[in-house]
């Protein structure tokens, strides 16, 4: 009989620990490889621990309610056989939120010293890289003798920029490897003062006084950081502006929340009809509904419209609409509330916050005009709404122009002036405003 310690599994960029939240199985108790031994739950999703192998869970490392470190033992199975390596470090670290991961079949391990020695030489420590990959990814790198640093230099495709299966072998297919200016190779020499002086007004220095709350950044907080600065630094940035009259949405509104509430059991709010517009627009200028692969442009089939979501710890997280464009308003009304109950209650999955292609953020939430948001990489675009508010507006009438309170929003879309031009990002920004002002005020729901 042999042992063998389940470790809980990296899940993630900047994920470093994570609470358990439930036993599946009770020491004693026969566990199958692909079961799931533990749920546990970090501030971005809940999850589940499975087991590597099928044997008799003979010890607990851990309880419920307590908080494991990436990399932990947290269970110690029985099995059949005798195995000389604990597990599999490429399986140990395994991201199950990758789909096309492959289900490592039910046997027995038996590593010689000399094979141990050749796969410690040669794995990719996850530890050295702020990039994560997936098992397969890794095995694949591996068979073709490509290195860690060779793989840093792959465009990824994948939610965060994750190097997936068809980004690796899409570059083996091509034959051509990193030119030399993409690694860095003929980066200018600087001088010790020079480097000095870039590293010093890279990080200024910072006196913290007596009185001062030194607070750390929770996982959440510490991934949106990550997440702003690589968007900022790999996308050149430009907002555009448009005040919309939406004065038949507020009076719809009025007519209809009362009737819509006691029908579906929660509130109609705003966002809907904005992701609707978002999605008309989308369909008019699909070149906006892209992602940026090098100098390769990824025309998006499908229309995933995520919208960020105030929690109550003040982070944001953004869930995305699937295939918003194929909703009607009553459907997207539904999706809405159902992913902001989700993300308040932390019950969000994987699946739930991925694949998005363009994003809302409301700004007038918090009573702002308007905004300048940041591009949530790797779509190329996003839109903030600011506040509604009553504006005396000058309106055309039959009998002539007429002053006369009306409904005003402001609408803020930045993009990545890489692949989208000031035309292209102006004339979609108009056309979602179009659709706000050119709303049914006698719209059945």
């Amino acid at each position: 009989m042999g042992k063998v310690e389940i470790i809980l599994p990296k899940m993630g960029e900047s994920v470093a620990e994570a609470t358990v939240t439930s036993w599946c199985f009770e020491v004693g108790d026969k566990v199958e490889a692909e079961d799931a031994l533990l749920e546990i739950a970090t501030d971005k999703v809940d999850s589940e621990v499975p087991s590597t192998h099928t044997g008799k869970l003979i010890e607990k490392r851990c309880e419920e309610g307590d908080v494991v470190a990436v990399g932990s033992v947290v269970a110690v199975l029985e099995i059949e056989g005798e195995v000389s390596a604990v597990i599999d470090d490429e399986y140990a670290f395994e991201d199950f939120s990758e789909s096309e991961a492959p289900k490592e079949e039910k046997q027995d391990i038996e590593v010689s010293n000399t094979a141990q020695e050749e796969k410690t030489t040669s794995r990719f420590d996850n530890h050295s890289t702020d990039r994560f990959y997936s098992p397969l990814v890794k095995s694949i790198a591996k068979k073709e003798g490509l290195s860690l640093a060779t793989l840093e230099q792959i465009p990824g495709t994948g939610l965060n920029g994750r190097l997936t299966k068809d980004d690796l072998i899409n570059y083996l297919e091509k034959g051509s490897p990193i030119k030399a200016t993409e690694a860095n190779v003929s980066a200018p020499r600087v001088s010790a003062a020079e480097e000095k002086l870039v590293s010093t007004s890279a990080k200024p220095s910072l006196e913290v006084s007596s009185g001062d709350e030194v607070i750390e950044m929770d996982r959440i907080r510490k991934l949106i950081s990550k997440h702003m600065v690589h968007s900022k630094q790999v996308a050149p940035h430009v907002t555009s502006f448009v005040e919309a009259d939406v004065t038949n949405i507020v009076k719809w509104r009025n007519q209809v929340k009362d009737s819509f509430t006691k029908q579906e059991g929660f509130k109609i709010t705003f966002t809907p009809v904005f992701i609707e517009a978002v999605a008309k627009a989308l369909k008019d200028f699909p070149m906006v509904n892209i992602s940026v692969d090098g100098e390769k442009i990824i025309k998006k089939k499908d229309i995933n419209i995520g919208m960020a979501v105030a929690l109550p710890t003040g982070n944001l997280i953004v869930p995305v609409v699937k295939n918003a464009d194929q909703l009607n308003l009553r459907g997207l009304a539904g999706k809405v509330n159902d992913l902001s109950v989700k993300a308040r209650n932390n019950k969000l999955s994987q699946d739930d916050v991925k694949g998005g292609t363009f994003t809302v953020t409301n700004a007038g939430t918090f009573g702002n005009v308007m905004g300048t948001p940041i591009i949530n990489q790797p779509e190329v675009a996003i839109l903030a709404t600011g506040v509604i508010q009553k504006k005396p507006a000058v309106i055309e009438t039959p009998e002539g122009d007429m002053i006369a309170i009306r409904h005003k929003m402001f609408l803020s879309l930045s993009y990545d002036h890489r692949v989208v031009d000031g035309m292209l990002g102006g004339s979609f920004l108009r056309r979602i405003a179009d659709y706000l002002e050119k709303f049914e005020i006698d719209r059945q729901i």
